[in-house]
């Protein structure tokens, strides 16, 4: 039973969706009403608050949330709104939480909405104790090393059915895939999805950090290997590249391409903080019909599909790894904010070997740009390693092996040192 003398623990949804979030508040609420705590949940995120609306939340129950544990999606909502870009709305946000009756909150989401966690506590000076819970399908952020943040595994898992069957299907048909995993700041779910997939070649943007990455590197990374498996018979295949890429070309690049084919590739706008909304670019689209004409410039013809992965991730039903991980978190969280600790710092809920490790929002958002550090793939690792020599790419052997360099230039009925000065800069 609720005491309201323990007083109330409010929750708040940001980002983007990420298989898991109703296991983080069902484990947050049944386990603070079991001690004792009344829990609201808020609706959108911070929308509302900002606003200076505070009648959207409602009471949480045990029976409101218990069937919503295994259940994708958000029973709250969600919001990319962000009050700590404007003193007024974070300040509306404070007032709202006050009227409310809210002790302690629980955020869920990822490094924007870990810093306005940190700011309602920082502004709060005690009043409210604040706990986060990481969240993201893109496992970027500095988390533990091996440790997932919840919903990553859930989107690898259903992203590699997808992967799979479209190899099948690549295999049935003699065509290419284009697949465009999710995956802004780093490439850990394309690299997940391509490697457990098998898929015959994938790009992060990590192995190209500074290069001068443009359309036509990527496409001819890519072209080399449809090169290089017609060399070997093969017609077919699926390329795996993470949307990350889009943001290693660059605003002023990806303008100039929208400018010559306007609304032939969708639009360049910003999200509410800042970012490139990069569900806007048709990304697959713009690399399929560059590989298109760049193949046709070369004689070659090829079928090829673009596919954009990553919206149906986001509120599948977690898989068991992360129906488990979520519950833990849920409990943690509860556990820290009624702990001393939370008289001390705000922090971010993350588990190294099965206990509970909480990180003060100082340890991991950087003062400077205001988000977490991004946990980026380690190309130099065995993990980025191992999925490389599986891949069907061009490699720098290639290009010492005169017989193989000759059967490479012969499909594109070239000279082995044609072939060398058009592809050979790619593996440099």
């Amino acid at each position: 039973m609720a005491d309201p003398t323990r007083g109330k623990l409010g929750i708040v949804v940001g980002g983007g969706p990420a298989p898991g979030i109703n296991g983080v508040i069902s484990s947050v609420t049944i386990e603070a009403i079991n001690r004792g705590l009344e829990v609201v949940g808020v609706r959108d995120g911070f929308k509302y608050l900002a606003a200076g609306d505070v009648s959207q939340v409602r009471p949480l129950t045990i029976p409101d949330v218990a069937p919503y544990y295994q259940r994708g999606g958000a029973l709250l909502g969600t919001s990319r709104t962000n009050p700590a870009k404007n003193p007024d709305h974070l300040n509306a946000v404070l007032k709202g939480l006050e009227q409310l009756g809210i002790k302690y909150l629980v955020t869920i989401g990822g490094d924007d909405t870990a810093y306005s966690g940190s700011q309602v506590y920082a502004h709060a000076k005690g009043a409210i104790k604040v706990a986060h819970v990481p969240k993201t399908i893109d496992n970027d952020l500095p988390l533990p090393p091996g440790i997932p943040t919840f919903g990553f595994e859930t989107a690898r898992h259903y992203g590699v059915q997808v992967a799979r069957n479209l190899h099948e299907d690549a295999k049935t048909t003699t065509r290419w895939y284009i697949l465009v995993s999710m995956g802004r700041a780093a490439g850990h779910l394309a690299l997940g999805i391509g490697k457990a997939s098998a898929a015959t070649v994938t790009l992060i943007a990590e192995e190209l950090k500074g290069k001068d990455v443009s359309i036509e590197l990527i496409c001819d990374i890519v072209i080399g290997a449809m090169i290089k498996r017609k060399a070997q018979g093969k017609g077919y295949g699926v390329a795996v590249l993470a949307e990350g890429l889009l943001e290693e070309i660059g605003e002023t690049k990806l303008r100039e391409m929208m400018e010559k084919n306007p609304g032939k590739f969708g639009s360049i706008e910003l999200d509410a903080f800042g970012h490139l909304r990069l569900g806007e670019i048709e990304f697959g689209r713009l690399i399929r019909t560059t590989i298109a004409s760049r193949l046709k410039d070369l004689g070659v013809k090829l079928d090829m599909v673009d596919k954009d992965l990553g919206y149906e991730l986001r509120c599948a039903d977690p898989i068991p790894f992360d129906a488990e991980y979520t519950r833990n978190l849920g409990y943690g969280a509860v556990k820290f904010l009624l702990s001393p600790e939370a008289e001390k710092n705000g922090v971010v809920v993350t588990f190294v070997g099965g206990n509970m490790v909480p990180r003060p929002f100082p340890e991991m958002i950087d003062p400077a740009t205001k988000k977490m550090r991004t946990r980026l793939v380690d190309i130099g690792g065995e993990n980025y390693e191992v999925a490389r020599r599986y891949m069907i790419r061009l490699e720098q052997s290639d290009f010492d092996d005169a017989t193989r360099l000759e059967r490479l230039a012969a499909v594109v009925k070239m000279t082995p040192e044609q072939f060398r000065e058009r592809f050979g800069y790619i593996v440099r």
